[in-house]
Formats: C-alpha cells, structure tokens, sequence
C-alpha cells in the first residue's frame, strides 16, 4: 500500500474532477463536492493546507476509492 503525500485542498479537488466531482457550494471553510455520475455521492473537502492524513484517508473513502487508485488521479 502507497504512503499518501500530504496534500492540499486544490489538488484534492483537482483529482476528484477527474471522476466527475463538481463544486456544488462552500459553507466557510468546507466545499461541497456532488458527483453526476451513479452512484450520487456528496463529499466534503476542507478548504486547507495542508489537509489532516485522517480526514484525507476519509475522504478517499467515501468517494469509493482505494489509496492506489487515489493516487493514480494525482
């Protein structure tokens, strides 16, 4: 299994886009992230740098994703 790096915000994003997540709306410091593609699934994404390993690794999680496959988004 492949050490996560540390990342921030806008490269989360970045690799998420590419998935088909879009920026539904921010509230504060959080952006709310809606995927178009079954299944419909929301994420929210701190809007911080460098973003916690924890709440990355939940991130990665909940978009359905394993660590690899996250890491070949990047």
């Amino acid at each position: 299994m492949t050490k996560l790096p540390v990342l921030s915000s806008k490269e989360v994003l970045r690799a998420l886009r590419k998935i088909g997540y879009q920026i539904d709306h921010q509230t504060g410091s959080h952006i709310i992230l809606r995927n178009e593609n079954p299944p419909h699934r929301r994420l929210t994404v701190p809007a911080h740098k460098p973003i916690a390993k924890g709440t990355l690794r939940a991130i990665i999680r909940q978009a359905g994703l394993t660590r690899d496959e996250f890491i070949a988004l990047l």
